[in-house]
């Protein structure tokens, strides 16, 4: 399976971004497709998940602020990002799971400049 994700870029406090990823490659679904993002020094996190039927789960970092939604029919999920702040800084990772494991995308570059 191979994730490809864009949308990644350079914005002001404040402002939004919207990322997309797509899925290719699988002959089954990927039930639950998220992002993940890493800042420089820290760990990578959860950001926000949906599965199948639509259900979301979210960071509460960006409870609020983030959107995620998915397209089963096309296997992509987008990441719409409002009301970006500079601690949302980081590498943003396309992410997906099924029964045959973990897959990742690489990553993009998010930074919120104040």
């Amino acid at each position: 399976v191979q994730l490809q994700a864009s949308g990644g870029g350079l914005v002001q406090a404040g402002g939004s971004l919207r990322l997309s990823c797509a899925a290719s490659g699988s002959t089954i679904p990927i039930n639950i497709m998220g992002w993940y993002r890493q800042a420089p020094g820290k760990q990578r996190e959860l950001v926000a998940n949906i599965n199948g039927s639509g259900n979301t789960n979210y960071a509460d970092s960006v409870k609020g602020r983030f959107t995620i939604s998915r397209d089963n029919a096309k296997n992509t999920v987008s990441l719409q990002m409002n009301s970006l702040s500079p601690e949302d800084t980081a590498v943003y990772y396309c992410w997906g799971w099924n029964w045959r494991g973990d897959f990742w995308g690489q990553g993009t570059q998010v930074t919120v400049s104040s």
